[in-house]
């Protein structure tokens, strides 16, 4: 799997902090840490961001740009957010994320088109609603997909994210099942002429909660995850144990 970090997010205070200074140091030696962890990509998430404060995504992605060459996910549903960062971006960036709100559509697709940019489909609905079934999932996966090859982004540049759920859902074992159905249906080639590329947050499994209990289900998804065939996956480089895991299942598939 390719491994996405999750830890340059305005929910961690360093980052936070740094954003709120201008002090480029603090963001530059947790992405040398990314780095240093094993992470193919790192996913820069400002938060939500004011009119005022767009520039934060520039700011980001400049101080990371300075002392890594590591590929690089923007990850805001702010159009003007992204055009921010995209702006900035040396090499082609992956945009997090479409969905089928009407805001989105018109104006982060023309974004993707303009940059060439790999782009992530999440599948959430014109409300911004998840699926709850599998063929739910298939039905936006199938509308997103039509609308990004529609506007002439090929389709060996978009991944597909099936939406995680939070391990608190009362149903959170039939959505991560119908998660797995997707992605082994995706990567297979099932659903479309070739095998689709996947992504998926494993953040927002646990996200708000701490303990060994949570953290055991979270390497238990990732086991299953790995096992459908998930391309990309995004999560806590410094949780040790997780990435332990991670290691282990790229070797057992020579990877």
């Amino acid at each position: 799997m390719i491994v996405i970090a999750d830890n340059l997010n305005a929910l961690n205070p360093v980052v936070s902090r740094a954003m709120d200074k201008l002090d480029p140091r603090p963001i530059q030696e947790l992405a040398l840490q990314c780095e240093k962890a094993g992470a193919d990509y790192i996913d820069i998430n400002p938060g939500y961001l004011p009119k005022k404060r767009e520039d934060r995504m520039l700011f980001l992605v400049e101080a990371v740009q300075e002392v890594s060459n590591i590929g690089i996910i923007l990850d805001s549903p702010n159009p003007g957010v992204l055009a921010k960062g995209l702006k900035a971006c040396r090499g082609k960036p992956i945009i997090n994320a479409l969905t089928l709100e009407e805001l989105k559509i018109r104006e982060i697709l023309p974004l993707a088109v303009e940059y060439q940019s790999p782009l992530v489909l999440l599948l959430l609905d014109d409300r911004s609603r998840p699926p709850n079934t599998l063929e739910e999932k298939i039905v936006l996966a199938v509308e997103l997909r039509e609308k990004a090859v529609g506007a002439g982004i090929p389709e060996d540049r978009l991944i597909f994210d099936p939406l995680m759920p939070h391990f608190s859902w009362p149903d959170a074992s039939a959505h991560l099942q119908a998660d797995l159905d997707f992605i082994r249906l995706a990567c297979s080639g099932a659903l479309f002429n070739e095998p689709a590329k996947t992504v998926i947050g494993l953040s927002n499994f646990y996200s708000g909660h701490e303990g060994e209990e949570v953290y055991k289900k979270e390497r238990t998804c990732l086991t299953l995850l790995a096992g459908s065939g998930l391309g990309h996956v995004l999560l806590n480089l410094f949780r040790s144990e997780l990435m332990g895991e991670l290691v282990r299942i790229n070797q057992f598939v020579g990877k």
